[in-house]
């Protein structure tokens, strides 16, 4: 049984340099929302294979979205969270029983209980920390995580 320790910033940097695919729970279609500012950085500035979750759209970004952890093709590695305070247990279930390797709770996201959950299920877990800005932190850089999401294009850098 793994014990929460907060993720250091080497370990975010390991983290996200073995992830293969990321998972946006709570992903936005509105262009406002801080989901949506991630998902088009992942799309345009990673290597990751990028899934959406949120039962009430189909389509973000010209990829599918799933109804639910569960339905979403090939598994999952990284789930980044996009969801209220008190949806997160309930959310860290699913992750769990999904199968993912890590658990990542978006900036102003903290639950304590569901992180003991998660590691004590073998997951490693971040918290209050943003996706795009740890990524585009250790990719070199730090341009990379501003908020202009520019346009998506089929160029890809490669993972970390």
């Amino acid at each position: 049984m793994k014990e929460h320790v907060p993720a250091t910033a080497r370990r975010r940097q390991e983290l996200l340099a073995r992830t293969t695919s990321v998972t946006l729970v709570g992903a936005s279609a509105n262009p406002a929302r801080p989901s949506y500012f991630v998902a088009t950085y992942l799309l345009s500035s990673t290597g990751y294979a990028v899934n959406f979750v949120n039962p009430g759209i189909t389509e973000l970004l010209g990829k599918p979205v799933y109804p639910s952890l569960d339905a979403v093709p090939g598994g999952v590695d990284l789930v980044s969270v996009f969801r209220k305070h008190e949806d997160l247990p309930s959310v860290t279930g699913e992750v769990i029983a999904a199968g993912a390797r890590t658990l990542w709770f978006q900036l102003g996201l903290w639950h304590d209980d569901s992180a003991e959950l998660a590691a004590a299920a073998g997951l490693d877990v971040v918290m209050n920390r943003c996706v795009k800005i740890e990524h585009a932190r250790f990719a070199g850089g730090l341009h990379l995580a501003g908020f202009n999401t520019g346009v998506i294009s089929s160029r890809r850098r490669p993972p970390l």
